[in-house]
């Protein structure tokens, strides 16, 4: 079983799928990001549990709570979501490393941080989209995070529209083909390594689902996920050791 091993056969293994293998694809949540000092999600301390005014984390980053309050919505945004000083921590820069020697073909995280690509990843799905990306409503503009750190209030483009950010919120779709990418590259990979994500939120859970018989799953992640019983290795030490390791082939 996946947790009856020691922690030094676990690694040694979880190396030589990394060495062998030819399609590995990583599958990345909120935990990841921890190590750079953003709070996680849905853990006990994680921003999934702080509320404001009787309102969830999950109801303020709604795409209703965006269109009623915007003003609201924005100030919520700078004060508890954006992390513009964040540094990638050793996790990112061993995912980096694996990807630029062909032991990870992509990096698929729901994270909105650009952290994978301040590592050096190079092929990186954001299924959740990106903070450091924002768009006006009207005319299409593009700008970057500096259009909300930098203003107060809900920021205007040139032309009066709205800005948004170019993520995901609660009650919108993922972008198809961001999801369909991460679904060809499921089914094709013979290692999917999954880490700091509770394997709980859907469709983005289900990319488990899509792995062939003979693909192998690794799972790194503190806490139990709904998938643990199908993992061929179970790490639940901390995962950025972990990854740093193991990329030390």
């Amino acid at each position: 079983m996946a947790q009856q091993k020691s922690y030094e056969e676990r690694l040694k293994l979880f190396q030589t799928w990394l060495k062998t293998g030819q399609n590995g694809v990583f599958l990345g949540g909120a935990g990841v990001s921890t190590g750079s000092g953003i709070p996680d999600f849905r853990s006990a301390h994680g921003l999934y549990m702080q509320q404001k005014a009787g309102l969830s984390y999950e109801e303020m980053l709604s795409h209703r709570y965006f269109e009623d309050h915007p003003s609201e919505f924005y100030d919520f945004l700078r004060k508890v979501m954006l992390y513009p000083d964040a540094k990638p921590n050793p996790a990112h820069y061993a995912l980096a490393k694996l990807e630029r020697e062909g032991r990870l073909r992509a990096i698929i995280t729901q994270n909105i941080d650009g952290l994978h690509q301040l590592a050096g990843s190079q092929n990186v799905i954001e299924l959740h989209g990106s903070e450091n990306r924002y768009y006006c409503l009207s005319c299409g503009r593009q700008y970057d995070m500096s259009c909300v750190t930098g203003t107060t209030g809900v920021p205007r483009c040139s032309c009066g529209g709205m800005i948004r950010p170019d993520v995901v919120l609660y009650g919108e779709m993922l972008n198809e083909d961001d999801l369909r990418r991460a679904i060809g590259l499921s089914m094709d990979c013979d290692l999917m390594v999954v880490a700091g994500t509770s394997l709980v939120v859907y469709p983005v859970a289900g990319l488990v689902n899509y792995l062939g018989r003979k693909a192998k799953l690794v799972i790194l992640n503190r806490d139990e996920t709904p998938y643990d019983d199908r993992a061929d290795l179970l790490f639940r030490e901390d995962l950025a050791q972990v990854l740093a390791q193991a990329a030390e082939l």
